[in-house]
């Protein structure tokens, strides 16, 4: 397994260096946030992105409840290249247990495994033909807090795909697979997300998305949400979702979006 994971970052490095560079001029801020499916595109040369938020899980099965409570899901993203992207993440979590009624003493807190990764532009959208780029991360054990410490260090890629259907709706989807976490086995991952633009600030989504593991049963999820574009560089969003299958009962989430150019770089027409 531990061959796979130097092979995929070995491919992350040999396309770094042989696609070329595509122009990328500023417009409106694109993001990776709030749904899962990651978009197809980069941030651009020299511009530097936060997306941050906060959101709630909960689960109950036999009278077991287990909320979390994830206080800061931040993302930065800071473009190399016209077409690459590095990617540096992480999540503060607080996980909380209540049994029959009764809350727990022993509350979960602490950082979750940062994310470590980048993003490359393979192709722009051409008729029928996706927009497409690559995205892959690592997320070392080290890097975790004690409560959220998996016991194998993490991986993942993923293609991530989108179509424009109309001057105000999209498709994105996301294909790919994972390893890590407390189990070695693979697990194929999967998003499609519609997109449509209410008014020009006003957006909405809706998605399914999910992990397929090796040796265990399937994760279905789905979540819908709005975003309001402030300025060019500014996003505000919200979403609600639940597990299709067992897993999850409610998602709720709010967060913003922050993008920071560098005006040298845009190019003079």
């Amino acid at each position: 397994m531990n061959t796979i994971k130097y092979i995929l970052i070995t491919v992350l490095l040999l396309l770094t260096i042989s696609i070329s560079s595509q122009e990328n001029e500023f417009g409106t801020i694109v993001t990776d946030r709030p749904d899962a499916t990651e978009a197809s595109s980069t941030v651009g040369k020299g511009i530097l992105q936060f997306e941050t938020g906060g959101l709630y899980e909960s689960f109950e099965e036999n009278n077991i409840k287990s909320e979390n409570f994830t206080y800061n899901t931040m993302l930065i993203r800071y473009g190399v290249l016209d077409n690459l992207e590095l990617r540096l993440g992480w999540d503060f979590v607080e996980g909380v247990t209540t049994v029959n009624g009764n809350k727990l003493d022993n509350v979960m807190s602490g950082l979750s495994p940062l994310l470590l990764g980048m993003k490359i532009d393979i192709a722009e959208e051409n008729g029928p033909m996706p927009e497409i780029a690559f995205i892959g991360h690592v997320f070392p054990v080290f890097s975790a807090s004690t409560d959220y410490r998996p016991e194998y260090t993490g991986v993942d890629f993923r293609l991530s795909l989108s179509h424009t259907l109309s001057e105000n709706s999209s498709l994105g989807y996301n294909i790919g697979a994972q390893w890590g976490d407390d189990s070695p086995e693979a697990a194929a991952i999967y998003t499609l997300a519609y997109g449509y633009s209410l008014t020009e600030k006003f957006g909405m989504y809706a998605e399914v998305y999910g992990d397929l593991p090796e040796d265990s049963s399937a994760n279905h999820y789905w979540d819908a949400g709005m975003t309001y574009l402030v300025c060019d560089d500014l996003q505000l969003d919200a979403y609600i979702g639940t597990s299709i299958t067992d897993g999850q009962d409610l998602l709720l989430g709010l967060g913003l979006s922050y993008r920071i150019k560098n005006t040298r770089n845009k190019k003079t027409i």
